[in-house]
């Protein structure tokens, strides 16, 4: 089984070089299956309805993970999360009670072609800006209430600041699941691994978006905070046309769910 994987697809020039790219890179890898997380899609913020149709209507793409942005945009994406059918999960280890509801699921099962994925998205407690239930035993939890014997493969979106927390998942995950991969620092790494139980792991796929930035933003507009501390206004999206699409390209056994192979993509160009 393949798996396509794509992260952050950033603002304005993000969603345009990742539609420039995606239907050639699809054709090339022919996976089974497609994940994308559209964490800034919207002008460096989370979601609106109106980018996330922009990419429903490119053919393929089976599930959309998710990250700390989520309900940036509440009012706009709630109804968008409550479809049926919606594509969209969001971390699965919010805090939910009778006294306060989150839209939306946290795992998906897809099916095709014979073929079934499990695909969670979790996050981290550790610097980020939301609080959520400890990951650790959140996965735990998903991994012995989710009847995994019959799936083909499980992968993993974990949204995490630190490197060292997404090895400690790694390690306490090895042999349960397929493939863990980190979101959220924007800078494509060089460790990817198959752990010696077989499950392979990635600390960050990097972004689809504007090259010439700092991990996203304009320089001019964040340079105040590096230079003083302090933030002059708002700050702005890179719209430089250079742009960077990545992503990696993940083979698992379709009978043990281990991991064969891990291939990372990196394409520039300018828009």
């Amino acid at each position: 089984m393949k798996v396509l994987i794509f992260w952050d697809i950033y603002g304005r020039v993000g969603r345009n070089a990742f539609k420039k790219h995606f239907l050639s890179l699809k054709e090339k890898y022919n996976p089974d299956f497609v994940l994308v997380n559209p964490e800034n899609i919207s002008s460096g913020r989370g979601p609106i309805e109106k980018h996330m149709k922009e990419l429903d209507a490119l053919w393929g793409i089976d599930v959309y993970t998710s990250w700390n942005h989520i309900f940036d945009n509440y009012d706009d994406i709630k109804n968008y999360l409550e479809k049926p059918d919606s594509k969209l999960l969001r971390p699965a280890n919010y805090y939910e009670s009778e006294h306060l509801y989150i839209p939306g699921k946290g795992y998906k099962i897809l099916e095709k072609n014979g073929l079934k994925l499990l695909v969670i998205n979790i996050m981290s407690s550790v610097f980020m800006r939301d609080e959520v239930y400890n990951p650790f035993l959140k996965m735990d939890e998903l991994l012995k209430t989710i009847d995994t014997s019959w799936l083909n493969g499980i992968i993993i979106d974990f949204h995490r600041e630190t490197t060292s927390e997404i090895y400690a998942m790694g390690m306490f995950l090895d042999g349960k699941i397929s493939f863990l991969y980190g979101t959220h620092t924007h800078i494509q790494t060089n460790d990817e691994l198959i752990l010696p139980q077989g499950s392979g792991l990635l600390t960050d796929v990097w972004m689809s978006g504007p090259l010439y930035s700092i991990i996203w933003a304009d320089f001019e507009g964040i340079k105040s905070r590096f230079f003083g501390g302090i933030l002059k206004g708002k700050i702005e999206q890179a719209l430089d046309p250079n742009y960077v699409v990545s992503g990696c390209v993940v083979e698992i056994d379709e009978k043990t769910k281990k991991c064969l192979h891990i291939e990372k993509i990196r394409i520039k160009g300018k828009l």
